[in-house]
């Protein structure tokens, strides 16, 4: 029987099995709609009012400044169009990274058809953008800063708060897309001094199909959808109150075991990166070694094509992501290892490990037993890797 070992909790997570106990109610007994006012909408609207003031502590805010959507991307869709569309009249400048998740350079795409000029802040060999540029980049018109808080392919955390700083001097909104960085370290939109802040469900052990956007009070912003006064008329369309509840559930639950499960799982991605470093030649990390969510390790096994690896791991039964976009099709590198001077040769060979909850010690150990025999394998039959010896 084949092992089975998932090491790609950056792009989903199982539900937490408190999180599904929470919301097998509202799909059965409390199935109300919220916006009912009898007996089972109210039900409904208290679990409602009861989620937003969960996910509300969790983030050290005010219920009234939390939004549910369906998920990143929405939230990530709803800040840079929302603000966009409701400020134009003050200016049509916008400043992101380049390597920023998709849902944010394709809303800035977008943007740039109607009329929007955007800033694509450069980064550093880490992936860190240097706040320096951002100073010179804002302009008059500058109306909406967004710079992710961890990266999704090398889990590199940017310097969010003084970025925000220098956009509170100015008088721009901040966005932050924190979806990689919820449940694995502590966040505080207080400290960190941002307007809008994005964070999606299944990222942590909850459902997937629920989001929330962070709005600070004051901001002003467009909605996308148009119909009820749901969330307070920025995201019409009934609330999914299972998914919300258990969304606040899995946010409970970060919030309980963070200390733990943070130190925990640093100590595995450490473990793991030790072993393979002892183990395997020409193997390079990609991102900051210390500033770093814990769960993302991101490496590049020089000569091998990271496709050939994730296919020969999931032969062995064990689950990994690419770091680059060869898995959807394109012979393009990665947008993220590009943008960060990675050459493109290293940037293909690029697997991201991210660890969670149900690894052990023992798994990491054996996909540090499974894999130097891998990426022999693949190595001898790479005439790029055979050349770059000789």
């Amino acid at each position: 029987m084949i092992r089975k070992i998932y090491l790609d909790h950056s792009a989903t997570t199982p539900v937490h099995p408190e999180v599904f106990e929470a919301m097998i109610p509202f799909y059965k007994e409390r199935f109300g709609n919220a916006s009912s006012i009898h007996l089972f909408g109210r039900e409904a609207k208290v679990a409602l009012d009861e989620s937003r003031e969960k996910v509300a502590g969790f983030l050290n805010t005010d219920p009234l400044e939390i939004y549910f959507t369906s998920g990143g991307t929405e939230s990530d869709n709803l800040a840079i169009k929302g603000t966009a569309f409701a400020n134009r009249n003050k200016g049509k400048h916008i400043i992101t990274s380049s390597i920023e998740h998709h849902a944010i350079l394709e809303s800035c795409k977008f943007l740039q058809k109607e009329g929007f000029e955007v800033n694509y802040l450069q980064v550093d060999k880490y992936g860190l953008v240097n706040p320096d540029e951002l100073r010179k980049q804002i302009r008059k018109d500058t109306i909406l800063i967004s710079i992710m808080h961890a990266n999704n392919e090398m889990g590199t955390i940017e310097p969010v708060e003084e970025l925000s700083r220098i956009a509170r001097e100015t008088g721009i909104y901040f966005h932050t897309d924190a979806v990689q960085s919820i449940g694995k370290i502590q966040i505080d939109v207080q400290k960190l001094g941002v307007d809008l802040l994005s964070l999606s469900g299944h990222k942590f052990y909850g459902p997937k199909g629920v989001g929330v956007l962070y709005i600070r009070r004051g901001v002003r912003l467009t909605p996308l959808s148009h119909g009820g006064h749901h969330e307070k008329a920025r995201r019409a369309g009934t609330e999914n109150i299972p998914g919300i509840v258990g969304l606040a559930k899995a946010i409970e639950i970060a919030q309980r075991d963070m200390e733990k499960e943070e130190s925990r799982i640093r100590l595995l991605s450490d473990r793991f990166f030790d072993k393979v470093m002892q183990r395997i030649p020409d193997v390079f990390m990609n991102g900051h070694p210390e500033r770093r969510v814990p769960n993302i390790l991101n490496l590049s096994f020089k000569g091998v094509e990271g496709e050939s690896i994730i296919l020969n791991l999931d032969l062995k039964g064990i689950a990994v992501a690419s770091g680059s976009a060869c898995t959807s099709g394109s012979l393009e590198p990665s947008h993220v290892l590009s943008a960060m001077g990675v050459p493109p040769d290293l940037a293909q060979s690029s697997i991201r490990f991210s660890f969670g909850r149900s690894n052990t010690e023992e798994d990491v150990d054996y996909v540090a037993e499974v894999l130097p025999e891998i990426i022999s394998k693949l190595r001898k039959m790479s005439p790029i890797y055979e050349q770059s010896k000789s």
